[in-house]
């Protein structure tokens, strides 16, 4: 998403359409979805560092954290 110097120090969102997908991969979800937008909001202190920002994600829950 963020590549050479667009990748710097600073504070970024995310914005996960989960109801979409979750829609796309056949969960049946009430109308509204319990989780349907999800802002991730995080920051980088290190440039030169790797970041991964998964997201674990069911119809009703989500988890994340730094990945390696």
């Amino acid at each position: 998403m963020l590549d050479g110097e667009a990748f710097a120090v600073g504070t970024y969102e995310l914005l996960f359409h989960a109801g979409d997908y979750l829609r796309a991969t056949g969960s049946d979800l009430p109308e509204p979805a319990f989780l349907d937008l999800i802002p991730l909001r995080f920051g980088i202190a290190d440039a030169g560092s790797h970041y991964h920002v998964p997201l674990l994600l069911s119809p009703f829950s989500y988890s994340t954290y730094r990945g390696s």
